[in-house]
């Protein structure tokens, strides 16, 4: 027996993500010069990005259970899975899968070898995780009506 879809869970999930955004937001720009200027930046960013793609991680593969019957068992696959079940589009899914690992890693990368792109990532990160919260709300709003 599939589990039925949980809306009000993802959308607790969905609060936390939010918040999380919200933070990176009033960090402002996190550039080689901040990086260099206060070191704890850079971890407090890694933690918040791992964060949001654990919970991403979660919201997929549960819409993943309900919907397709199946549970991903990776970061990415679970994004592929969000976009075939419909709740993302697939162009969405690929931005938050990089091929390189999730932005956390890349970002924990950058901090070690290139903290010049450091900015790049986590702009990146904060664009597609607000698409990311926007569709799924979007679309978690349309089963609830349904339901």
């Amino acid at each position: 027996m599939t589990p039925r879809l949980d809306c009000g869970s993802v959308e607790h999930r969905l609060i936390t993500m939010r918040r999380s955004i919200g933070q990176l937001d009033a960090l402002g720009p996190v550039d080689l010069a901040r990086l260099e200027s206060d070191p704890a930046t850079g971890l407090v960013v890694e933690r918040i990005l791992a964060l949001l793609v654990d919970l991403a991680f979660a919201i997929n593969r549960h819409v993943s259970v309900a919907v397709l019957g199946e549970a991903p068992q990776s970061i990415a696959a679970s994004f592929s899975a969000a976009a075939q079940a419909g709740m993302i589009d697939a162009e969405l899914a690929i931005a938050l899968a990089p091929t390189d690992g999730p932005h956390n890693v890349l970002m924990q990368l950058c901090l070690d070898a290139e903290p010049e792109e450091v900015a790049a990532v986590v702009s990146a990160a904060l664009s597609a995780y607000r698409e990311y919260v926007r569709q799924v709300a979007r679309w978690t709003a349309a089963r609830a009506l349904e339901g």
